[in-house]
């Protein structure tokens, strides 16, 4: 009787590979679930990043009474494009350095009349995109 209590201190093979088995079905159930949300925390934040830029821009078109142009974009928030065209423009930079995605590209900033458009070209780091590579326009930020 000794002998089979020394036999069964361990487990067998069969019932490792089983664990294994069950952990590897919980994770292929739990793991796309954990990257949805990353992805869609990822996209919640650049939004917020975005609303911010767009509230540095609004201060710019505050001080100079006009929004800098499509071509200026980010920058003219880095420093003064144009003394004449911004007399106003502050001493300090309404931006240090400039804002990036969280993919590490610079934003687009486009000026639509009197409105702007700040974009994310998201994890493909191109214009376009579909899915979680679909660009992140701060129009469609809610």
């Amino acid at each position: 009787m000794n002998n089979y209590k020394n036999l069964r201190a361990g487990f067998s093979l069969i019932e490792l590979l089983i664990v294994i088995v069950i952990l590897g079905g919980l994770m292929a159930v739990v793991a796309p679930g954990l990257m949805d949300s990353q992805r869609k925390a990822t996209r919640n934040t650049m939004c917020l990043s975005m609303k911010s830029l767009a509230g540095r821009f609004e201060q710019f078109e505050l001080d100079n009474g006009t929004l800098p142009d499509t071509e200026e974009g980010v920058q003219a928030l880095l420093a003064n494009p144009d003394v004449d065209k911004y007399p106003n423009y502050p001493v300090v930079p309404y931006l240090k350095k400039p804002k990036k995605d969280a993919w590490n590209t610079p934003f687009v900033f486009i000026k639509k009349g009197s409105d702007i458009e700040i974009i994310s070209f998201a994890a493909d780091r191109r214009e376009g995109g579909e899915e979680w590579n679909k660009d992140i326009l701060l129009s469609e930020c809610k």
